[in-house]
Parts: C-alpha cells; sequence; structure tokens
C-alpha cells in the first residue's frame, strides 16, 4: 500500500512540476523573455535535469523554444523586410533623380549650345572693334 502511494505521489509531483513548466513557458512568451531551457527551469522551480529526463516536460520545453524561434525569425524577416522596402524605395527615388538631373544637364548643354552658336554668329556678322562695344 505505501508503494503505491508512493508512486501516486510522484504522478502527482510530476504532473505539479509540468503544470510549473506551461506556467514560466507562458510567462516568459508574455514577458518576452528569452525561452531556453535553463530560464524556463529557473521560472518553474525545477532543475533543468527534470527537463531532459522528463519526456512530456522536454516535448513542452523543445516545442516552446522550436515556436519562439519561429515566431523570432518571422520577426526579424518582417524587419529586414521593411528596411529594405525603405532602401529600395531610397534607390529608386535617387535613380528617378538622377535620370531628371541628366536630362536637365543635357537641355543646359543644348542651350550653352545655341547661345555659343549665336555669339559666332555674332562674331562674323558684326566687325571686331563693335562686339568689343557691346561687351563694354
Amino acid at each position: 500500500m505505501t508503494t503505491a502511494a508512493a508512486l501516486a505521489a510522484r504522478q502527482e509531483q510530476t504532473r505539479q512540476k509540468i503544470a510549473q513548466v506551461e506556467t514560466a513557458i507562458a510567462q516568459l512568451r508574455r514577458g518576452r523573455g528569452r525561452l531556453t531551457v535553463r530560464a524556463i527551469a529557473a521560472r518553474a522551480g525545477v532543475s533543468a535535469t527534470f527537463l531532459y529526463e522528463n519526456s512530456q516536460a522536454r516535448a513542452r520545453v523543445q516545442a516552446a523554444i522550436a515556436d519562439s524561434r519561429s515566431r523570432h525569425d518571422q520577426s526579424a524577416v518582417e524587419t529586414h523586410e521593411r528596411i529594405e522596402a525603405t532602401w529600395r524605395e531610397r534607390a529608386l527615388n535617387a535613380e528617378a533623380e538622377l535620370t531628371r538631373a541628366q536630362k536637365e544637364i543635357l537641355t543646359q548643354r543644348q542651350r550653352i549650345g545655341e547661345l555659343m552658336g549665336r555669339l559666332r554668329d555674332l562674331d562674323q556678322t558684326v566687325p571686331g572693334e563693335s562686339i568689343q562695344a557691346l561687351v563694354s
């Protein structure tokens, strides 16, 4: 009879520890704490050895850690995509501005060419002293 009572007490103690582990995992998730075996063990008040040796506890911890990693990875991907989008937008704006600046430069060069041609034409039609008088 005492063996059965001892086994029942041991099973109840194990259930309580697993419940503490689940509570600790939930608290660490809410608090955005880092999910590791040591952190869960410390928060739950159980030993890390218990988490490794008990198959139910080990499965819950491994699932929580894997879920945490996937959430962290997803968060990192979203952050990266947001940053990448701003850089992509800046690059597109820079390309558009470069194209506009190149068109403006071409327009200015053509205008300078036209004005230089007028000066040359004016120089050929007006005698040299007259140009000096116009410029002064």
